[in-house]
């Protein structure tokens, strides 16, 4: 594992959800506490970089909550992986393995992730777990038109249509009693890949400040949740860059389409340039349609804003599955959640609470406009 620490001004690297967290100015309050700021990095967690921001007294109290975050987020990613087995760990692959043919006890973590998704299921639509058989085809051919893209091909409609009979979110049967999880068909599967990362990265930010943490912010492969706001004695919210779509190159500034302005809220963005193959000239991104079995082609890209990064992980599928104007309509019946839209064409739409946290609309880390 490779880890850096640093008190200067640091950028976050996105890997798969396009952010990148940025600083800003604003008049200084010197009555505030100041504390110095330190970045800490790791790489083992949810196949993504995972950093941590975080105004402390001292490097050792920032270290210490590091630990603890490390810690947490690799037992998460245990309990949440479907492609690997933990030896003594019941997870998420033991519950697709045994499915037909035997409840699964598990931890309260992964029925608490289950249950939030049926509940936002049953509410919005769109974003299924239970969808994993159609999910495993695209993986599959995805990972071998990378590997060979000279052969690349698309995964056969029939068989797409033939693994959908197989993702009835009602056939996943939870006993609450008895803390088992049981898939009622033997062909279908989870994949909790639309949702695991925002909803760790909340539950684990939900426990750094229970602990005393009280001015952080987490970034899990762009999953971005803050807590507080800096403590530099200057600004009033954090900076979260936008990538831009059309320049996905980490770690450069000036690939950001926008920047916007947050405190104690979560910012997760989905788009077509994250995870792709290419098949005859035409890239196929990993954000499946569950009406048309086939990539989502409403936008380039969205970036969701609410306080629970659960959620805004959720929500950032669900809004890129849906046309536009189904799609803003939904945003308008969601309390708290703010939303922007990279169109095809490159141009921006963005509700109007989104829009006042936007640095091109004039918000700073001081004010919003």
């Amino acid at each position: 594992m490779y880890r850096v620490v640093a008190k200067t001004k640091w950028w976050v690297g996105i890997m798969l959800a396009a952010l990148l967290l940025t600083g800003c100015t604003a008049k200084a309050d010197q009555l505030e506490v100041v504390y110095p700021k330190y970045s800490d990095s790791f790489f083992d967690a949810f196949d993504t970089m995972t950093q941590v921001v975080a105004y402390t007294e001292n490097e050792e109290q920032f270290q210490q909550y590091v630990e603890q975050i490390h810690k947490r987020f690799l037992e998460l990613h245990r309990l949440y992986d479907i492609y690997n087995n933990y030896e003594g760990l019941n997870n998420v692959k033991t519950i697709n393995d045994r499915a037909g043919s035997e409840p699964v006890k598990v931890s309260q973590e992964i029925i608490d992730l289950i249950q939030f998704s049926k509940q936002w299921y049953d509410q919005v639509g769109e974003t299924n777990i239970a969808m994993g058989a159609v999910l495993e085809l695209w993986h599959d051919y995805r990972e071998a038109g990378i590997a060979n893209p000279d052969q690349a091909k698309l995964p056969p409609m029939e068989k797409l249509k033939q693994a959908a009979q197989h993702i009835d979110f009602s056939k996943v049967i939870i006993d609450e009693a008895n803390s088992t999880v049981y898939l009622a068909d033997a062909k279908m599967s989870l994949d909790v890949g639309a949702v695991a990362k925002g909803f760790a990265t909340e539950l684990v930010a939900q426990e750094m400040k229970a602990q005393g943490m009280n001015s952080f912010m987490i970034s899990a492969g762009g999953n971005i949740r803050s807590v507080g706001k800096p403590l530099d004695g200057v600004r009033q919210r954090w900076g979260v860059g936008i990538q831009n779509p059309n320049k996905f190159i980490a770690m450069e500034e000036d690939n950001l389409l926008d920047t916007i302005f947050i405190r104690d809220a979560s910012v997760v963005s989905s788009g077509d340039y994250q995870r792709y193959y290419t098949v005859n000239g035409v890239n196929y991104h990993h954000l499946i349609d569950p009406k048309t079995l086939l990539p989502g082609n409403y936008y380039r890209a969205v970036t969701v804003m609410t306080e629970d990064s659960g959620l805004a992980d959720f929500l950032s599928t669900v809004v890129f599955l849906l046309p536009y104007e189904q799609s803003a309509a939904l945003v308008k019946t969601l309390d708290g959640v703010e939303v922007l839209w990279v169109m095809p064409d490159g141009t921006v739409k963005a509700t109007k609470g989104m829009q006042k946290m936007m640095k091109s609309h004039g918000a700073t880390g001081a004010r919003a406009s």
